[in-house]
């Protein structure tokens, strides 16, 4: 016998598992079993813990009243707005519901919504790797079924154990109805700003119809609605991004076969006309400015839960006299061919805002004269143009000559003034003119500011930017010297950004030796806000429009401190002050008793009318209040050439007429009279 064989015979091959194998494996097997039947147990458990109070199907049609969070003006006495004071809610059968309406919804919150069973895995995983992706665990992927449970039986507070319950609710919701039942709830169940719930309601408020009678292109919107009601408000100034999700609807309409491209585009082009806001307001402007604040900073959940009592720094008489002034002025203005118009009205001292009305007649028409909004409209009345970017022609200048006074300057330089070359910029010589087309030769700074002169103006960028002692200024041509005047600009947009403009963001060269006379666009509010600065002499406050707010049980949770900041040198404040106040030296332009002189007051002003005449401004102050005055036209098209103080100057006077007689009579202390400057308190 081989030996190979003979060795086979005596040692049997052994098989592949030898009993220590076997027994291993077995070991693994068994701790595999109990680790899945604990993690089934785990589970089965937590489904039973927080499905086993699962509510009625009626909650979700009886939804409980909460708190409102109130607004008031500064005294506490006068209601302006109540946030979910009332819900307004019309429940209405899933079948009375358009079917664009529901596939829109489904489209753009629930694409899977007739396939998952409550809960979709794969939109779960995008929301998680798109939390990996921005390093924040922002909680999305929530299907209609997570959305329902969550807006009716759970907070909005992101924890594990509140996603937990909502999956697992979820889950047993879609387990327990139909998805059409579902569906029904929801639809009637969901927020869509100005207290309304549900589609029907608001169908009814913003087109005055039932929902079964709404187009493809108002389904689009009202599903637009779902992602922000308050923030996408058509009555706000987020219209244009509510128009643009409404598209963004009708793309994913599409995209999903729900609707072909013919609809999608006729809808798209199709003019939405909302109807007027039927909820009490009083300075709506103000009121939605300071609803913006509140619902990002607390969340709309918590406003309509907790019963807030919001104590703002409006004015409420200041504030009617704001809203004649504009009603009549506008309406004035209109011959000018000048149809909207705005106002903003601060404390200086405190920072508050005292009155702002963001454009003419809130309640009008909000489509005049068969305009398309956003695009070729004229006047619209929602929009808050105090917080839109603007620009401010001469109205921009203070700031320019203050850094010529922090330089070293006074208003005694001479320069002058006859038509000038200031250089290339923008690929072409830069001459502009005067107001009026006249020169008058050699003028000093005080002339040059107190009578809006251009050129004189311009030619302070080059004193700013020069190194040189100057005391008479008699260039005129400044071919080559674009850097001198580079200089003074960056050295002028920095002050304007320490004393509060936010919106001068472009590279210098964007705005050249223009920047003068308004070339970069500004935002009426922080105009007014900065010019409070030379009021203070110097001294800025930070822009307030809440003074406190408490609870339902009257603890305060949020109270303002109004921190001042020094950011201009008391002379130079001082210096710009006595200028805009100097009633001669701005006569031989706007004359011995213009709308901008007050014979019981010390007020300081300066208008602005823009290249092309599509703005004109007004801004003025005393100590004690400072108000400001912008008029054109929504769509930036021009006025007729008349200068800003005759088409803002009216409203502005109107108002400070009766205001001024509110505050004691203080006059700005003269340069002259300056003491050893004393640290802010």
């Amino acid at each position: 016998m081989p030996k190979r064989k003979y060795y086979r015979k005596i040692y049997p091959k052994k098989s592949f598992f030898s009993d220590n194998k076997k027994k291993a494996v077995f070991l693994v097997l068994k701790i595999g079993f109990f680790i899945f039947l604990f993690l089934f147990i785990s589970v089965v458990s937590i489904f039973l813990y927080y499905a086993k109070d699962f509510p009625r199907p009626e909650k979700f049609t009886e939804r409980q009243l909460s708190q409102s969070t109130k607004i008031y003006d500064r005294t506490g006495k006068i209601l302006l707005y109540e946030i979910y004071g009332e819900e307004k809610r019309t429940v209405v059968l899933l079948d009375k519901i358009p079917e664009y309406l529901k596939k829109a919804v489904i489209a753009t919150e629930d694409a899977n919504f007739y396939k998952h069973f409550g809960v979709d895995p794969r939109g779960i995983a995008r929301a998680v790797l798109s939390d990996l992706k921005i390093g924040e665990p922002v909680y999305g992927g929530s299907t209609i079924p997570q959305q329902l449970i969550r807006s009716t039986f759970l907070t909005t507070q992101k924890t594990a154990e509140r996603k937990t319950r909502e999956i697992v609710l979820a889950l047993e919701l879609d387990r327990r109805y139909s998805k059409d039942q579902i569906l029904e709830w929801y639809l009637n169940q969901i927020p869509f700003g100005q207290n309304t719930y549900g589609v029907e309601a608001a169908s009814q408020t913003y087109f005055k119809k039932s929902v079964s009678e709404i187009s493809l292109s108002e389904a689009a919107v009202l599903t637009a609605l779902v992602k922000a009601p308050s923030a996408l408000s058509p009555y706000g100034e987020n219209k244009s991004k509510l128009m643009e999700r409404k598209n963004y609807v009708l793309d994913r309409m599409e995209s999903l076969n729900f609707i072909s491209k013919e609809e999608k585009e006729k809808a798209q082009n199709e003019e939405i006309k909302f109807a007027e806001i039927l909820q009490p307001i009083k300075a709506p402007h103000f009121v939605l400015y300071v609803k913006d604040y509140l619902e990002q900073k607390y969340g709309e959940d918590f406003l309509k839960e907790k019963g807030l009592r919001v104590y703002t720094s409006l004015d409420w008489e200041l504030q009617e006299i704001a809203e004649k002034a504009i009603e009549e002025g506008g309406k004035n203005n209109e011959k000018y061919g000048a149809f909207n118009s705005s106002f903003v009205a601060i404390d200086p001292k405190t920072g508050q805002i005292l009155a702002m009305v963001g454009s003419k007649n809130f309640f009008g028409d909000p489509y005049p004269k068969d305009c398309t909004p956003g695009k070729n409209c004229l006047f619209e009345p929602n929009p808050n143009v105090t917080l839109l970017g603007r620009q401010p022609g001469s109205a921009f200048k203070p700031f320019v000559y203050a850094t010529a006074f922090k330089k070293g300057f006074d208003d005694k330089i001479q320069v002058l003034d006859e038509s000038t070359n200031f250089g290339i910029w923008g690929g072409k010589e830069y001459i502009p003119q005067n107001y009026d087309g006249k020169f008058r030769g050699i003028v000093t700074l005080r002339e040059g500011l107190a009578q809006s002169l251009n050129i004189p103006s311009v030619k302070v960028l080059y004193l700013i930017g020069s190194d040189e002692k100057i005391e008479k200024l008699e260039i005129n041509n400044f071919l080559g010297k674009e850097g001198v005047f580079s200089k003074g600009l960056k050295e002028s947009i920095k002050t304007a950004k320490e004393i509060g403009i936010t919106t001068l963001t472009q590279p210098i060269s964007f705005y050249g030796p223009s920047i003068v006379l308004g070339g970069g666009e500004v935002k009426l509010l922080e105009m007014v806000s900065a010019y409070g600065v030379f009021a203070q002499e110097g001294l800025k406050m930070p822009i307030v429009f809440i003074t406190k707010i408490s609870d339902s049980n009257n603890n305060i949770i949020e109270k303002n401190k109004g921190d001042q900041k020094r950011v201009l040198d008391t002379e130079v404040a001082r210096l710009i002050n006595s200028i805009l106040s100097d009633n001669e030296a701005r006569a031989p332009i706007f004359g011995l008793r213009s709308p901008l002189y007050f014979e019981n007051f010390e007020v300081a002003a300066k208008t602005g009318t823009t290249e092309g005449y599509k703005d004109g401004w007004i801004i003025g102050y005393t100590p004690s209040i400072v108000a400001g005055v912008w008029t054109g036209n929504n769509n930036n098209s021009p006025m007729k050439k008349e200068p800003g103080v005759v088409l803002a100057g009216p409203i502005w006077r109107a108002f400070m007429d009766k205001a001024l007689l509110k505050f004691p009579k203080e006059n700005f202390i003269k340069p002259s009279e300056a003491k050893p400057e004393e640290p802010p308190s």
